[in-house]
C-alpha cells in the first residue's frame, strides 16, 4: 500500500482511573412454584386461598394476593362442584417474574363453560351461582383452560405489582 491509511487507529485504551458506566440493576422477582392435591371437597377452598396467600406474602414483588385469593377460591369451588368423582384435585401456583399463575387441575375433560366467551347477557342478580367465571375473565390479566392426560386445568394469570404499589 503506498501511503498511511486513512483509518488505521488503534483502538484506545481506558485511561488508569476510568470507570465503565453505571448500570442500574432491578431484581427481577425469583421464579418458585407449588404443587398440592386437594380433597375434592368444599374444604379444599380455605385451603387453596392459604396457599396462594403464603406463597404470595414470600416475595417482595407479588400479585395482588386479594384477588388471587379470590380467583383461586372460583376456580377450586367450580372443580369441586362441576366435576364428578372423588379423586384429589390439584392446584398449581407458578410465581414468574412478571406475573403469578394458578391452575387447578380436575378430572373432567370437559372445558369450563365461559370461562374464555362471555355467556349471553349479564348473571341474574338474585342467583347464588353464575359471576365466578365472569370474576375470572374481569379481574385476571389472562385465563384459559388446556387438556391434561387425567382431564383438564383451567388457570389464570395476574401481573406482579411492585411491593410499593400494592393496597394496604
Amino acid at each position: 500500500m503506498n501511503g498511511p491509511a486513512l483509518h488505521d487507529r488503534s483502538p484506545a485504551l481506558p485511561s488508569p482511573g476510568h470507570r465503565p458506566p453505571r448500570r442500574h440493576f432491578v431484581p427481577h422477582p425469583p421464579s418458585a412454584s407449588w404443587r398440592i392435591a386437594l380433597p375434592h371437597t368444599a374444604a379444599a377452598v380455605p385451603v387453596a386461598r392459604a396457599v396462594v396467600r403464603t406463597a404470595l406474602a414470600e416475595l417482595e414483588y407479588a400479585a395482588d394476593s386479594d384477588t388471587a385469593e379470590l380467583l383461586t377460591a372460583e376456580l377450586v369451588a367450580n372443580a369441586v362442584e362441576h366435576t364428578a368423582g372423588s379423586g384429589p384435585i390439584e392446584l398449581v401456583v407458578e410465581l414468574l417474574p412478571s406475573s403469578c399463575q394458578v391452575e387447578v387441575h380436575d378430572p373432567d375433560p370437559a372445558p369450563p363453560g365461559d370461562l374464555t366467551h362471555p355467556a349471553e347477557g349479564a348473571p341474574d342478580p338474585w342467583q347464588e351461582h353464575g359471576r365466578g367465571l365472569l370474576l375470572i375473565r374481569t379481574l385476571s390479566s389472562s385465563c384459559g383452560h388446556r387438556p391434561t392426560a387425567s382431564g383438564k386445568a383451567v388457570w389464570f394469570r395476574l401481573p406482579v405489582v411492585p411491593a410499593q404499589r400494592r393496597p394496604l
